[in-house]
């Protein structure tokens, strides 16, 4: 292979998972011991393994806390500009080992559980995923903390603390049922709660208008008490913070308002007040509007804008508080991930006019400059829009200001565009058409400073189609910033083996600079390369499959090729047309079943959100084809189907590294970015997808024919909208097609009851707004280019190396020098925070040389 390694090389590359030094194993077992004693109260006779997991947890976490001091101190000294990640999704998943590997803890940590006869890997999965989120949205707030934090941002995650995350999700009879996801039942070792930090937060009321301004009054009043988690940085002694709310009831709730006389009564209507943090909506993609939600999303931006208010205002600058607002927009940028967190643009307002009694001109250039907006969607059902009636009852001061908003945002389009009445009601806040809305999205454009989408082809949907004339307005407002993941979680952490490989061949600086992969290409046809590419793949295959037997009590043929198609259960992600294949191959192999067919395992995961009746139907579909081909003795081991249950980010974990071929097939122009694919693309999958996304940069980035690429273009999809879009058309035309659907409609796969499926197939053949025959056919034929390719393992492992060279645009360490540099006005730094056993003043000499920088 390449050039072998000198001895100083190899001892280099050790520090990927962190030195074993004799004296750190020494310490670590004894802080290992001295937690299960002192804190868990428990004694290796009678500890489980949960308590030797939360025994390692809190020995990890005692290497964080000097850090993080130190890093809160270093940026009270040197008062940078800071950056507040505002999300009501936060998908972290497990800590711990992403802990160990940031501050370079691995190796010697498996070393001592090794000494202390304990098994690392049981005590890893002992850990509950912190599932605060849904899917993608969720999921890139996670990456981007964990880059902000390896780019020595003075950054901020702020959201939700739930009581419950996303449900876990059973399959029962082939059907998806919901259970809660109770994930705090044992405690969380790596949160701190402040209480000392507890804000007010008020709802209901009305306004008053008095001489000094608008007052908003008679409110009822629920507390934000903060719970803090550290966000490390990979190996750079940065340790920041996610902040995330939880809801109390004051002590008097209930008994000075009503003085009711029953105090057991008015106690227990505590949990009115505490519901508010008590659960996640489970909408992936899908606006709700409901109270509770809406009583969410100010509830996290009233509680963080007064802590970054608070911040701002005792920062050292002479150690006089600052009294004047005026450099607020150069000391603080806040990030709104989607519309969710919108309300902080009127509540900023709300603030700095009620409160801090700044003029109305002054307070709006304040809040524009100071907020971003990130539109993560274009489907309409997505776009939150709120009804006026609810805002005017739970929010009444707020809605007089989105009101004032909209009526200076409308006078300037007025003038601009004399008599356009058609303008102005297309770029209005309010959307008067039926019950009176508030538009969120257009709120956060018009409250913003800058507006991003999160791949090239959604950024410029966006420009051209959703927001057009709020872009012709202000082009200047509207940019790209395409979406990255965490190269620490998703190959470090997930495929230690592909890491080391990869850190072999060129080095292990490519953690924190992702584009060193490209040297790669240099190797593509080297034997040793190919074959060790291909070894690690095959080993991690081999551990998935056994996950699956342990787990599932499935067997699986891992020299099959893992056909994987994970993510949220939704139509526009087209599950159905994976199905469809799948039915494909399996009546070819019936017809013929001595032909030579290339074995695959098909898995398909995610959840669907309990609401959602056809995503559900999609589940029960795929589960119902899985007994038949799965049972069926002529297919034998050729096609296996497996629906993976309860898919999350800790499973994403497991799967990604041993995938073959990764299925991104939404239909052009839905799919904003996706991550997924990237992860896939990182872990040594090809990638089998339509143009949509980040698809079409990866493509880019790669060379289109070093991906399976299928299907209508955006333009394509636009046509066919145009002349209207016939199902039956194809299913005339096609017939593989023809048979696959005859199947489903006559209860082939649902023999109990025929008409099981009917609403699927009939919204396949009238209302199917994603369109999935038309791209059946070059799905099918793509799909045999993939099984022609895997018959070659050469070439494919050399394609699966050509891909791994050109994932490094995908790091999210790129994604957030963008945001720093063209959004927030801030610069990333390689600077060291002076470590927790160096004297304070190292602190000051560190901050000094950052000034010079």
């Amino acid at each position: 292979m390449a050039t072998p390694l000198t001895d100083q090389e190899k001892r280099k590359q050790i520090s990927i998972r962190g030195i074993v030094g004799v004296e750190n194993v020494a310490e670590l077992k004894k802080g290992f011991n001295r937690h299960l004693h002192f804190t868990l109260v428990k004694d290796r006779n009678i500890a489980t393994p949960r308590d030797y997991y939360f025994a390692l947890a809190h020995t990890v976490r005692d290497h964080l806390v000097g850090r993080w001091i130190r890093t809160q101190q270093f940026y009270y000294e040197t008062d940078p500009k800071r950056v507040y990640y505002l999300s009501l999704e936060f998908y972290m998943g497990r800590t711990l080992q992403n802990t160990m590997i940031n501050l370079g803890l691995q190796n010697a940590c498996d070393e001592a559980i090794y000494q202390l006869g304990l098994d690392m890997e049981e005590l890893e999965e002992m850990e509950e995923d912190a599932g605060l989120g849904n899917g993608g949205l969720g999921r890139l707030a996670a990456c981007f903390l964990d880059s902000m934090a390896t780019l020595g941002l003075a950054a901020y995650g702020y959201g939700i603390r739930y009581e419950y995350g996303i449900f876990n999700q059973k399959i029962r009879d082939g059907w998806q049922v919901e259970e809660a996801d109770d994930w705090l039942r044992h405690g969380n070792p790596w949160e701190k709660a402040r209480p000392e930090y507890m804000l007010p937060v008020h709802f209901y009321g009305r306004v008053e208008e008095t001489r000094g301004g608008s007052k908003w009054v008679d409110t009822q009043v629920v507390l934000a008490m903060p719970y803090d988690t550290p966000i490390p940085g990979y190996m750079n002694n940065t340790v920041n913070t996610m902040r995330l709310w939880s809801a109390r009831a004051p002590n008097d709730f209930n008994l000075r308002d009503f003085n009711v006389g029953d105090y057991i009564e008015a106690v227990l209507d505590r949990n009115l007040a505490e519901n508010i943090t008590r659960v996640l909506y489970p909408n992936d993609n899908f606006f709700e509007g409901k109270e509770l939600r809406l009583k969410q999303e100010y509830f996290v931006v009233a509680a963080t804008l007064q802590d970054i208010i608070r911040r701002f205002k005792t920062s050292k600058r002479g150690d006089a508080a600052r009294t004047s607002f005026e450099s607020f927009p150069e000391k603080v940028a806040v990030q709104l991930n989607d519309t969710h967190p919108a309300m902080a643009i009127p509540e900023l307002m709300r603030i700095f006019v009620d409160i801090e009694k700044l003029d109305w001109d002054t307070a709006w250039d304040l809040t524009r400059r100071t907020f971003a907006y990130t539109n993560h969607t274009v489907l309409p059902e997505a776009l939150e829009r709120w009804p006026v009636a609810l805002l005017e009852k739970l929010l009444p001061r707020h809605l007089q200001i989105i009101y004032h908003i909209n009526q200076v945002h409308l006078d300037r389009i007025a003038a601009l565009f004399p008599k356009d009445m058609e303008k102005l009601r297309k770029m209005s806040l309010i959307e008067e058409d039926g019950c009176k809305r508030v538009n969120m999205a257009h709120l956060c454009i018009v409250g913003s400073h800058a507006v991003n989408g999160v791949a090239e082809i959604h950024s410029n949907i966006i420009k051209t189609d959703v927001f057009r004339d709020f872009s012709e307005l202000e082009p200047e407002k509207f940019q790209n910033k395409t979406n990255g993941i965490t190269p620490r979680r998703w190959l470090l952490l997930c495929n230690p083996g592909l890491a080391e490989l990869i850190a072999e061949v060129i080095g292990e600086d490519y953690v924190k600079d992702l584009g060193q992969l490209k040297k790669l290409n240099d190797f593509v046809d080297d034997a040793a390369l190919i074959r060790d590419v291909s070894r690690v793949k095959q080993d991690n295959k081999v551990k998935f499959a056994q996950y699956l037997e342990r787990e599932y009590r499935v067997k699986i043929n891992p020299s099959s090729m893992f056909d994987v198609h994970v993510k949220r259960i939704h139509e526009y992600k087209r599950q159905v047309l994976n199905c469809l294949h799948i039915i494909t191959m399996y009546n070819r192999i019936r017809m013929n079943p001595t032909a030579p067919f290339v074995p695959r395992t098909v898995i398909i995961g995610g959840k669907a959100a309990p609401g959602y009746h056809m995503a559900k139907m999609i589940i029960r579909l795929i589960t119902s084809v899985a007994d038949v081909v799965n049972n069926d003795p002529v297919v034998g081991n050729k096609l296996k189907v497996i629906f993976l249950e309860n898919y999350r980010v800790s499973l994403a974990e497991k799967v990604i590294p041993a995938t073959d071929l990764s299925e991104q097939i939404s239909t052009a122009g839905t799919e904003a970015s996706g991550t997924g694919n990237m992860k896939f693309m990182l872990n040594g999958a090809l990638t089998i997808g339509t143009m949509d996304g980040a698809n079409v940069e990866m493509a880019e980035e790669a060379g289109e024919e070093n991906l399976f690429i299928f299907g209508m273009r955006v333009a394509d999809v636009a046509e066919l909208d145009k002349s209207g879009y016939d199902a039956m058309l194809y299913y005339k035309r096609i017939p593989e097609l023809k048979h696959v659907m005859d199947q489903i409609t006559s209860g082939f796969f649902s023999p109990k009851n025929p008409d099981l499926f009917k609403e699927l197939t009939d919204m396949l053949f009238k209302f199917d707004r994603f369109k999935v025959f038309a791209d059946f056919e070059d799905y099918i034929k793509c799909q045999e280019k993939v099984s022609k390719l895997y018959q070659n393992p050469k070439e494919w492992t050399k394609m699966v190396i050509r891909n791994i060279a050109a994932t490094g645009k995908f790091s999210s360490d790129r994604t957030i020098t963008q945001y720093a540099t063209e959004v927030w006005g801030v610069k990333p730094t390689d600077l060291k925070i002076p470590p927790p056993n160096e004297p304070r003043e190292a602190i000051e000499k560190t901050a000094r040389a950052l000034k010079k920088m």
